[in-house]
């Protein structure tokens, strides 16, 4: 079928179900399906959607697995969620398993006891923050973590992070946390825990392929190309790209970083390929280019026939690509979730 006869589709599908559904979009996702969708955002701000709209029966999800459970777990209990493109999976989210998560918290509470607070990024499965809520932790988003971090901080005097070391990283320096004070755990070669006692924050050895392809050469090289140009990254990028950067931030404090720059300045955008092609189509006044072109093979996975697919489903009365996680889960990486919610 044909985009156009697949656009037409989504509309009179759309029109047909009136309030019924609700479709999310990440920042990441193609043009061709963000068209669609009623709200888009970061995972915070999805989050917070999923968590609040009460008048639509769906949720469709237009995002990667970890972020439809998100949805399933925070909407009500009679609302359904679906996600398009159920293979659409974040590799980063499997870096850190539920089993490797307990295995890290009993090594680290044998060091310091109970003086230890997990948090875990929303880049994670339901079963890993489940862990997390259990012991007393909270998940967070790029947008937010440094807020999560001082809330531990208030908490307890340390800090395990998990799955992403740069986006850990990048917060703990940011607090002005010396970078010895910061440890790596690596799940596959677990560390002498005592070799950790003097850190603070303790960062699990997992990454964003998209956001580590980016290297300082590529700052370097854009400057030379650029000489007046901004560059604003993403958190999950290595320090030392940030270092280089003039700013950084989630997606949502980069489209408003763009948005907010001199008409007919150049900006550099180190994140997602689809984010900054569609920067680049909203602000035709300034010279928006990327750092380096790199897309999300899995959020590209989402594409307006699996929309339409899970749409001609709603309108059978027969849901299709169903996101659901189990009560306990529920329960216990909800909490970690509220926290994430309620953090300023």
């Amino acid at each position: 079928m044909a985009d156009e006869e697949l656009a037409e589709g989504i509309r009179r599908a759309r029109e047909r179900l009136g309030r019924e559904p609700v479709i999310l979009g990440h920042h990441y996702q193609a043009d061709s399906v963000i068209q669609f969708a009623d709200y888009t955002g970061d995972s915070l701000e999805l989050s917070r959607r999923a968590a609040e709209v009460r008048d639509a029966r769906y949720i469709v999800f237009c995002g990667v697995n970890f972020m439809a459970e998100t949805a399933a777990m925070l909407c009500d209990e009679s609302q359904v969620v679906c996600q398009p493109a159920v293979e659409a999976f974040c590799p980063m989210a499997h870096l850190a398993s539920p089993e490797d998560i307990v295995t890290a918290w009993d090594a680290l509470t044998g060091v310091w006891g109970d003086d230890l607070v997990p948090i875990t990024y929303q880049n994670s499965v339901a079963a890993a923050k489940a862990e997390v809520g259990r012991r007393g932790g909270a998940v967070c988003t790029s947008s937010n973590a440094e807020a999560l971090f001082r809330w531990a901080f208030g908490q307890k005097g340390h800090i395990l992070f998990t799955p992403d070391e740069h986006l850990g990283t990048n917060t703990a320096l940011a607090m002005g946390i010396p970078q010895d004070e910061i440890g790596l755990w690596d799940p596959v070669h677990p560390p002498n825990p005592q070799t950790l006692a003097h850190c603070r924050v303790v960062v699990w050895k997992g990454y964003c392929y998209v956001h580590t392809t980016f290297k300082p050469e590529d700052v370097d090289a854009m400057r030379a190309k650029y000489p007046d140009a901004r560059v604003v990254v993403h958190p999950e990028c290595p320090h030392d790209v940030v270092a280089k950067a003039d700013a950084y931030g989630s997606t949502t404090r980069i489209i408003k970083y763009v948005r907010e720059a001199p008409s007919g300045s150049t900006v550099v955008v180190g994140t997602e390929w689809h984010l900054v092609n569609r920067l680049q189509q909203q602000h035709p006044d300034k010279t928006v280019v990327p750092l380096r072109r790199v897309g999300c093979r899995t959020m590209g996975m989402t594409r307006m026939n699996h929309l339409l697919y899970v749409l001609d489903g709603l309108l059978e009365g027969t849901p299709r690509n169903v996101v659901t996680v189990d009560k306990d889960t529920t329960y216990w990486a909800g909490i970690a979730l509220e926290r994430m919610l309620a953090a300023n």
